[in-house]
C-alpha cells in the first residue's frame, strides 16, 4: 500500500474515531463516570496515533493554526504547570487529563477534517442523534419513567433526562444542536428529503429542551434562537423566512408559555429561588468569589473548588454542590485570573476568526437565498449554538461535563477551520524539524493519556471489587487497598478503608483498639494527599478518641472544624469528641449550633443534646447534693 492511501486510511479512521467520541459521550451519560470517561480517552489515544502516523506519511505535512490553536495550546501547558503546583494532586490530575483530551480533539478536527463532506457529514449525525436522544426525553417525560438506560434517577422525577443524569446538562447538549438543525434546514444545500430529516429534527430538539423543565436551558435557548431569526432578518437572502420564523417563535411562546402550567411552576421557581434562603444556586457564588479572593491570580488549583468549598461554605448550604453553578465563577475559582483570562482570549479570537471568515463563508452573499450554502449553515448553527452555551453557562456548568464540553470544543475548532477559507495565512508546510516537534508533542500526549488512562482502569476494576463487597468488611478494605496500590494518590480510597476499620473497631471486635489504630494510620494518609478535607481530621480524630487519646484527637478535630466551621455534620461530630472527654457543657454547645445549622435529619445532635441536657442535670443535682452535705458536715 502506498503512501498516499495509507494516509487516506489514517484520515478516514481519525474522522470515525472523533465521530465515535462525540456520538458516545452524549450516549453515556455525559461521559461523567469513570469507565466511559476511560473509553473516550482511548478514543482519544487511537486517533493520537492516527495522526502520528500521519505526520510522517508524508514529506511536508501541512498544518493549520489558527490563532484559537494557539490560546489552547498556552492553555493547555497552564493547566500542565498548575498540576504540579495544586494541593490535591490526584484531583488536578484528572482535571489535567480532560483538559488534554480536550485540546486533543480540537487539534484532531482543525487538521483532520477539512472536507465539508466530513463536516456535513459530522453535522448530520449530531443532529440526528440528538433528535433520537430528545425523544427519548419525551418518553421519560410522558410516561413518568425515571431511569436512563438501566440506572434509576429519582432525583429527577418528572423531568426528561434523556441519557443524561441531570436535565439541565441533556438541555445544554440539545441548545448547541438546535441552531445547528435549523441552519442547515434554512440554509443548507442537501437533498429535500435529508432536508425535512433535519427539520423535523430540529422540532423535536425544540421539544427535548422543553421537557427537561431547564430554567437555563429555556433562558439560553429563547436568547440564542432570537438572535439567530434576528440575523436571517437581516441577511437579504433570509429576510422573509427570518421574519416567518420571528413572527413563529413570537406567537409560539405568547401561546404555549401560559398552557404549559410546568413552565409556569418552575419559572416561577426560579424567582423564589434567587431569594429563598434555603438552597439556592445563586448562595453558592459569594463563596466562590471569596474562594477567589484567597488565590487571585492562579486559582485554588484545578478541579478543586468542591474540596475547597466546605472552609466558606454559607449556613444554608449543607449539601456537596460539586461545582458553582456558573462556569465563569468556576473557571475564575480553579484556573484563577491567568486562566480565565486565556478562557476569555479563546472565546475573542473565535468571534473575530468567525467575523473575518463570514463573509467568505456566504453570510454576506447577497443572492444566498438562491444558492445555498452548507459551509454557511455551519457557521452560522455552529456561532448560535456555542452562544446559546454561554448563555446558559451563567447558571449551570455544563463545561464541566465531558460529553458537552467535548462538543463545544469541537464546534470551536471546525468554526476556527473556517478561516482558511479567508486567508491562507494560518496554514504553513512543515519542515523536518517542526514534524520532530510537533510529533514529539503528540507522544507525549499519547503517553500521559496511555499511562493515566491504564492506572485509572486498574484502580476501577479494585473499585468496582469493593463495591460488590459487603459495606465496611473485611474484603472490601481489601479490594481498596488493591485500588490504592494502583492508585495511591486517591485520597477517597484511603478514607474508605479507614472507614472499614473505623466502623469494625466501634462494632466492638476483640482486636478493636489493633483495627482504631489502622483507621487512624488511613486516615492519616488521607490527609496528607488532601489538607482540605475536613471529613479526614475529624474522623481520625475521632479513632482516637475511641482509643481514650483525647488530647491527641482534640487537634484534629479542631482542624476539621476550622476547614467547615458550617458543617452540621463536621460540628455534631465535634461536640461528640467534647462527649467523649467528659466535657458535656462544651458538648452541648456544639450540638445547639449543628441544630441550628440542620434541624431536619439531624439524629447526632439531637441525640447527644439530650444526653447532654440529662448528664449536666445531674452534675449539677450531684453538685447540690454535695454542697448540702458539706453545709451539714461544717454545722
Amino acid at each position: 500500500m502506498d503512501r498516499e492511501r495509507l494516509d487516506t486510511w489514517c484520515e478516514r479512521g481519525i474522522v470515525a474515531l472523533v465521530l465515535g467520541i462525540l456520538v458516545f459521550g452524549p450516549l453515556a451519560t455525559g461521559a461523567v463516570r469513570i469507565l466511559e470517561f476511560l473509553v473516550v480517552q482511548g478514543l482519544t489515544v487511537a486517533a493520537l496515533s492516527l495522526w502520528l502516523v500521519r505526520l510522517w506519511l508524508k514529506p511536508r505535512p501541512q498544518f493549520l493554526m489558527p490563532p484559537l490553536g494557539w490560546v489552547v495550546l498556552a492553555f493547555t501547558g497552564y493547566a500542565v504547570v498548575q498540576y504540579f503546583l495544586a494541593d490535591i494532586e490526584y484531583v488536578a490530575r484528572l482535571e489535567v487529563i480532560r483538559v488534554l483530551v480536550y485540546a486533543s480533539v480540537f487539534f484532531l478536527m482543525v487538521n483532520n477534517l477539512r472536507s465539508q463532506g466530513t463536516i456535513n457529514l459530522l453535522g448530520y449525525t449530531l443532529v440526528f442523534l440528538a433528535a433520537g436522544i430528545s425523544f427519548y426525553a419525551c418518553y421519560q417525560y410522558f410516561s413518568g419513567d425515571h431511569r436512563v438506560w438501566h440506572f434509576e434517577n429519582p432525583f429527577y422525577r418528572g423531568r426528561g433526562t434523556g441519557t443524561y443524569i441531570n436535565p439541565n446538562h441533556l438541555a445544554g447538549f440539545l441548545e448547541m444542536l438546535l441552531p445547528l438543525a435549523m441552519a442547515y434546514t434554512i440554509a443548507g444545500r442537501m437533498k429535500p428529503l435529508i432536508r425535512v430529516l433535519l427539520g423535523y429534527s430540529a422540532c423535536v430538539i425544540l421539544v427535548g429542551i422543553g421537557v427537561s423543565l431547564s430554567r437555563g436551558g429555556w433562558l439560553a435557548t429563547g436568547g440564542a434562537l432570537l438572535l439567530f431569526v434576528l440575523v436571517l432578518v437581516f441577511h437579504r437572502g433570509y429576510r422573509m423566512v427570518g421574519a416567518v420564523l420571528l413572527a413563529v417563535l413570537v406567537l409560539g411562546g405568547a401561546f404555549v408559555a401560559p398552557k404549559f402550567i410546568k413552565i409556569q411552576q418552575r419559572a416561577e421557581s426560579a424567582l423564589r429561588e434567587a431569594a429563598d434562603q434555603e438552597y439556592s444556586r445563586y448562595l453558592l457564588w459569594r463563596p466562590a468569589l471569596e474562594l477567589w479572593s484567597q488565590e487571585k491570580l492562579m486559582g485554588v488549583g484545578p478541579g478543586h473548588f468542591d474540596y475547597r468549598f466546605r472552609s466558606v461554605r454559607p449556613q444554608e448550604i449543607q449539601l456537596r454542590p460539586d461545582r458553582a453553578h456558573n462556569d465563569y465563577l468556576n473557571t475564575l475559582v480553579d484556573w484563577g485570573l491567568l486562566g480565565c483570562g486565556l478562557v476569555s482570549l479563546a472565546l475573542f479570537l473565535l468571534f473575530l476568526g468567525v467575523r473575518k471568515s463570514w463573509r467568505h463563508a456566504g453570510g454576506a452573499a447577497p443572492d444566498l437565498g438562491s444558492r445555498r450554502s452548507n459551509r454557511f449553515a455551519f457557521m452560522l448553527g455552529g456561532t448560535f449554538g456555542l452562544l446559546a452555551l454561554a448563555i446558559h453557562s451563567v447558571v449551570d456548568f455544563n463545561m464541566h461535563i465531558p460529553a458537552n464540553a467535548i462538543l463545544a470544543v469541537s464546534l470551536m475548532a471546525l468554526l476556527s477551520s473556517h478561516l482558511r477559507f479567508a486567508t491562507d495565512r494560518y496554514w504553513f508546510n512543515a519542515s523536518r524539524p517542526v514534524t520532530v516537534l510537533v510529533s514529539f508533542l503528540l507522544a507525549a500526549a499519547l503517553a500521559a493519556l496511555s499511562f493515566a488512562g491504564q492506572r485509572r482502569a486498574h484502580e476501577y476494576v479494585a473499585l468496582v471489587q469493593a463495591e460488590r463487597a459487603a459495606a465496611y468488611s473485611a474484603p472490601r478494605a481489601e479490594a481498596l487497598k488493591k485500588a490504592f496500590a494502583a492508585e495511591p494518590m486517591n485520597f477517597e480510597t484511603a478514607f474508605q478503608i479507614g472507614e472499614c476499620y473505623r466502623v469494625q473497631s466501634w462494632e466492638g471486635a476483640d482486636n478493636y483498639a489493633e483495627l482504631a489504630e489502622r483507621g487512624v494510620e488511613w486516615f492519616g494518609r488521607a490527609v496528607k494527599l488532601n489538607p482540605h478535607d475536613a471529613y479526614s481530621f475529624l474522623w481520625q480524630g475521632l479513632c482516637l478518641d475511641w482509643l481514650g487519646r483525647h488530647d491527641e484527637a482534640r487537634p484534629l478535630v479542631l482542624r476539621a472544624e476550622e476547614l467547615d466551621p458550617n458543617g452540621y455534620y463536621t460540628v455534631a461530630h465535634v461536640g461528640w469528641h467534647y462527649v467523649q472527654a467528659g466535657q458535656y457543657a462544651a458538648a452541648r454547645s456544639y450540638f445547639e449550633r449543628s441544630m441550628r445549622l440542620q434541624w431536619k435529619n439531624n439524629p447526632i445532635a439531637q441525640n447527644y443534646l439530650e444526653i447532654c441536657n440529662r448528664r449536666l442535670e445531674d452534675l449539677a443535682k450531684e453538685d447540690e447534693l454535695t454542697r448540702a452535705l458539706r453545709s451539714q458536715t461544717m454545722q
